[in-house]
């Protein structure tokens, strides 16, 4: 069915489908308002904007989840993009509704594709979503999947940017939440934007192996469905190839061609007890010949979000490697769904899945070895690995077992058990004997940590450690022993940074920053700075936002000078053309605003009676657009394609010429004036020697004339 032509009928029957017990008055109520609501909006495609909420909801149902969470699909763009209010949305659907559907407008406006110290800050928010309620999050990745679907009616960076941020956020994400289609599908569709001849090339080497070689898909799902209905075990075998990202990953990954790659070819055998499982792993052994060091149980040993399953990799028909997992219809339900069987629904009663996860424990299990980071950076290290991370399992000398990244050193285990034995840790025994702290662990090892009072971690210790946990850890002590240092010298540049936007940096202003930024108080904030781990500029954002433009965001001309009173206008003094970052004066005139003359303007000094006329200001920070106009005097030699050559540099500069005006014309020479529009001084002086570098540049300086002035003195 396009979803595209989905009626609120269609809707409510792929809801009824799995759960006829559902309220169908409410689903077709939030449709009607939902369409309302969105009347008169379009998509980029040119669809009615209501064809895309009514396509998340589509795609929830088939993760046959509750009625509120298809309603928030339905509204889920209501309060961010229409005049719909919270107020009004909990009125007419329920509290429960409402705080869903704003928790996925707060998730929408975090706008995770801006900087890295950012986008870690909107990951610890998204945590902090999740820990409300889950659905928030299967909500907003519906609604990412939908929009990869249809991402081609966008512009080509657009593509680009949302791109990335499926591969580095959502496609992690859904993984992590055990919904590993959506992942494979995120991926997939993120890659054929941002590898497109990679993707293709895959695909190709596909159908040519499959013209080599025939059916193997059928052939060998045949064969195993035979070894295993000879044992007398009811069965059923799927069979399918790994999808292109997933293969361009593991060519990235072991350095190989795609001719020489084994496990392209993926096989899931549903048995119908656990049983019947390990009894179905003994019937492919004996069949095949399993591959060392290719087989996980993760029916004794789950995963976090509930995933159960037996992995092997066996040699299958003509020595092709192929990857096979063995579990249950239920195990096999949870591996699909995820965390998003715990809200599921089979014939109108909510799934009563054993292997499900209550998703509060999921969470708090997720953010615990999380919520002790104090620096972004780190905490975006340590989601990144936690969500990446192939695991493997280890013991404590009691027997314990421990679960950690593959690639975990001791002082992993160390930090796994307690922060105090990894900062205390001297030396490690792996299955009783002696071996350096960077040593690599394997499953099935035992590990022992010798500790020793007085100790402290050391630096290279963060190129051993490969957990977010232990990272942390490791900075957060080095941080300490240089924290009295930091606060000093964090106080002295609070100090210089307030002072550049005539303010003070009182303790008062200290604790507002700290409070603004979730800090601990004025120290913590002070450390941070001292350390570098944050900038002057953003100490002064939390507290003066107004003062300060957004991280890449242009400087409005209108806002550009800083020290005008409310309302009051300026302009550029024709005489000096003062561009932004030089330092500046303004000179008032009655009923005419400000005129501003750069801090050297000959023309100054005409005003040196009059100081109550006088301003002191400034330029904003922060970049500004290439408007401000300056003149450029030049002498070129008169040759064939010089001024040719000239703009062209000035155009590749990122400057534009808004006019040239020649003063002289020699048989051999010009001397000319070119007016350039820049962003700032720097512009200018950066400009200057590139023109200045060409050969047929005689002579090059900055243009002003004292002749024009403002009249009204």
């Amino acid at each position: 069915m396009n979803t595209a032509d989905i009626t609120a009928e269609d809707l409510i029957a792929l809801v009824r489908a799995y759960n006829p017990k559902s309220n169908e008055k409410h689903i077709r109520l939030a449709y009607e308002y939902g369409q309302q609501m969105h009347e008169g909006q379009f998509r980029h495609s040119g669809e009615p904007y209501f064809t895309h909420p009514v396509s998340v909801a589509a795609i929830l149902t088939e993760q046959q989840l509750d009625d509120a969470t298809i309603i928030t699909a339905l509204l889920h763009d209501t309060i961010e993009d229409t005049k719909a209010s919270y107020a009004e949305v909990e009125s007419r659907f329920g509290r429960d509704v409402a705080e869903l559907v704003d928790g996925v407008t707060k998730l929408t406006n975090l706008q995770l594709n801006s900087t890295e110290t950012k986008q870690a800050e909107n990951f610890r928010k998204l945590f902090m979503a999740m820990s409300k309620d889950l659905r928030v999050i299967l909500v907003k990745l519906a609604d990412r999947l939908h929009n990869m679907r249809t991402i081609k009616s966008m512009r080509p960076d657009k593509q680009v940017q949302k791109a990335r941020e499926t591969m580095d956020i959502y496609a992690p994400l859904a993984g992590r939440m055990g919904m590993q289609w959506m992942r494979e599908e995120l991926e997939d569709l993120a890659f054929r934007v941002l590898n497109p001849e990679g993707r293709q090339s895959i695909i190709r080497r596909f159908i040519t192996l499959q013209r080599e070689t025939g059916d193997v898909i059928q052939r060998i799902t045949g064969d195993m469905r035979l070894e295993l209905e000879k044992a007398g075990v009811e069965v059923e075998v799927f069979g399918r190839a790994k999808k292109p990202y997933s293969i361009w990953r593991k060519m990235q990954e072991k350095e190989q061609s795609f001719s020489r790659l084994s496990d392209i070819y993926g096989f899931r055998v549903i048995m119908a007890s656990d049983d019947e499982c390990y009894r179905a792993l003994g019937i492919i052994h004996r069949r095949w010949r399993a591959v060392p060091g290719r087989f996980k149980d993760y029916i004794s040993q789950p995963k976090t979000n509930g995933y159960r399953s037996i992995h092997t990799t066996v040699s299958g028909r003509d020595g092709k490697r192929v990857e096979v997992q063995i579990r249950t219809r239920q195990m096999h339900d949870v591996a699909e769904t995820g965390v998003a069987a715990h809200w599921s629904y089979r014939d109108g009663v909510r799934s009563r899945n054993p292997f499900a996860v209550d998703p509060v424990k999921w969470v708090a299990q997720l953010t615990e070895q999380l919520d002790s980071e104090e620096d972004h950076e780190d905490f975006l290290e340590a989601v990144k690995l936690e969500m990446y991370a192939d695991q493997v399992f280890c013991f404590t000398p009691k027997g314990e077992v421990v679960k950690l990244p593959r690639g975990a050193t001791p002082i992993d285990f160390a930090y796994a058990i307690h922060t105090r034995i990894g900062s205390a840790c001297v030396g490690a025994k792996i299955d009783g004997m002696r071996v350096p702290l960077w040593t690599r662990i394997k499953n099935g090892q035992s590990i022992e940590i010798i500790t020793a009072q007085g100790q402290t971690p050391q630096v290279t210790w963060l190129d051993i450690a490969t957990t977010g946990k232990a990272k942390t850890a490791i900075r957060r002590s080095l941080r300490e022993v240089d924290r009295a240092r930091f606060v000093s010298l964090g106080r002295e540049l609070a100090r210089s940074a307030f002072e550049q936007i005539n303010k003070t940096a009182t303790e008062k202003v200290l604790r507002t920053a700290a409070r603004n930024l979730r800090l601990d108080g004025p120290e913590d904030l002070l450390a941070r700075l001292g350390s570098a781990e944050m900038t002057g500029s953003e100490l002064v954002q939390a507290v003066y936002p107004h003062l300060q433009p957004k991280p890449g965001e242009q400087v409005d001309r209108k806002r550009a000078v800083v020290g005008l009173e409310p309302g009051q206008s300026y302009d550029r003094a024709p005489c000096c053309q003062p561009l932004p970052g030089e330092r500046i004066i303004g000179i008032t005139y009655r009923g005419k605003g400000v005129t501003i003359h750069a801090i050297d303007c000959e023309r100054l000094a005409d005003f040196e009676d009059q100081p109550e006329r006088w301003l002191d200001l400034r330029w904003h920070e922060g970049p500004h657009p290439a408007a401000y106009g300056a003149t450029i005097e030049l002498t070129i030699g008169n040759g064939a394609g010089v001024l040719g050559r000239i703009c062209t540099l000035i155009g590749q500069s990122q400057a534009n010429i808004s006019n040239l005006e020649f003063l002289d014309r020699k048989p051999d020479f010009y001397r000319l004036l070119i007016y350039v529009e820049l962003r700032d001084i720097a512009h200018l002086h950066s400009l200057m020697p590139t023109l200045e570098a060409e050969s047929e540049v005689a002579e090059i300086s900055r243009y002003r004339n004292m002749k024009l002035v403002k009249s009204g003195k």
